[in-house]
C-alpha cells in the first residue's frame, strides 16, 4: 500500500466543494487533504491518482465483501465503478459545478474473492457537456484481466449560490 495518511471519511460541505475546480477537489481528496466520502470506507481505495478526465485507484476485495453464495458481492464492484466514473466526470468540472449519476450499467465478466488481491479501477470520461456527461470504467486484476466494466450518464449542474 502507500505511506499516505489514514483516510478520513466524511461529507465535504457543498460550499467548500463549489469553491474549487473538480480536478483540485478530487486531487485534494486523494491526497488526504479533504475527507473521502463515507461509502469509500467499505472499499478502502489506495494508490489513487487523478488527471483531467481520468481517475485510477486500487482496492483489495476481502471476506467482508462476500455475498451468501461465497464470492464478492456485485455491490463492491458497483461502488468502485460508480465512484471511478463519477470522479472522472468531477475532475473535468469547473469551479461552482456539480454532478450526479443519472444511470449506470455494469457488466460482470469474472468473479472476485478474498484471494483476488489488489484490483485496479480506472474511470475515464467519454464526453462532458454543459448539462450531461458520459464516462466508462473498468476493474482489472493484477494480471490485467477484466473483472467488470461500466458506463454512466451524469447530470451536470451549477451549484446554487446559496449552497456555496
Amino acid at each position: 500500500m502507500t505511506d499516505a495518511p489514514t483516510p478520513r471519511y466524511d461529507v465535504v460541505p457543498t460550499s467548500l466543494m463549489a469553491s474549487m475546480s473538480g480536478l483540485d477537489f478530487v486531487r485534494k481528496m486523494f491526497a488526504g487533504e479533504l475527507p473521502q466520502p463515507p461509502i469509500m470506507e467499505n472499499v478502502e481505495p489506495f494508490d489513487s491518482t487523478a488527471e483531467p478526465g481520468v481517475v485510477v485507484f486500487h482496492s483489495v476485495p476481502g471476506f467482508r465483501h462476500y455475498n451468501p453464495i461465497g464470492s464478492v458481492h456485485g455491490g463492491y464492484a458497483a461502488i468502485l465503478l460508480d465512484s471511478a466514473m463519477g470522479l472522472a466526470v468531477h475532475s473535468m468540472l469547473p469551479v461552482g459545478t456539480g454532478y450526479t449519476t443519472l444511470e449506470f450499467k455494469i457488466s460482470f465478466i469474472r468473479g472476485m474473492s478474498k484471494d483476488s488481491g489488489a484490483v485496479r479501477t480506472e474511470g475515464k470520461t467519454l464526453n462532458v457537456g454543459r448539462r450531461a456527461a458520459t464516462a466508462e470504467a473498468r476493474i482489472t486484476d493484477s494480471k490485467g484481466r477484466l473483472i467488470a466494466h461500466a458506463t454512466t450518464t451524469c447530470l451536470v449542474f451549477e451549484i446554487p449560490k446559496d449552497a456555496a
